[in-house]
């Protein structure tokens, strides 16, 4: 199953850096509920694999998991990484862009789909 989540490379070769640096087998793309807008991305790295994950590749040999729960929300799903200075710090972070968000909170932490 194609899960439509695509990636860019800056974003696979950071996910790649987190893998090596945590030792784990892939990373995985999930979502919680949470917020004022209902809900959050969780990525995390792979350690062990769920019984209800679906797995893929992505450059840089990442395997990438998604649990199928989760898979509607995460239809086409661009993963960038950037990194910006704000006030004097370098922050490092991935960037999610939802086709099917319809709504963001304001902190832009959560977000909403009808």
């Amino acid at each position: 199953m194609n899960p439509n989540i695509t990636f860019t490379e800056t974003a696979s070769l950071y996910i790649k850096s987190m893998l090596e640096k945590q030792q784990g087998i892939g990373f995985r793309l999930s979502v919680k509920k949470t917020g004022c807008s209902g809900y959050s991305y969780l990525p995390s790295i792979v350690h062990d694999v769920n019984p209800s994950d679906i797995k893929f590749q992505i450059d840089h040999q990442v395997t990438v998991y998604v649990d199928t729960v989760w898979l509607e929300l995460l239809q086409g799903v661009h993963v960038d990484f950037i990194e910006e200075e704000k006030t004097g710090l370098k922050q490092k972070r991935l960037l999610f862009t939802n086709p099917n968000e319809t709504s963001r909170c304001g902190c832009g932490e959560s977000f909403h789909i009808e």
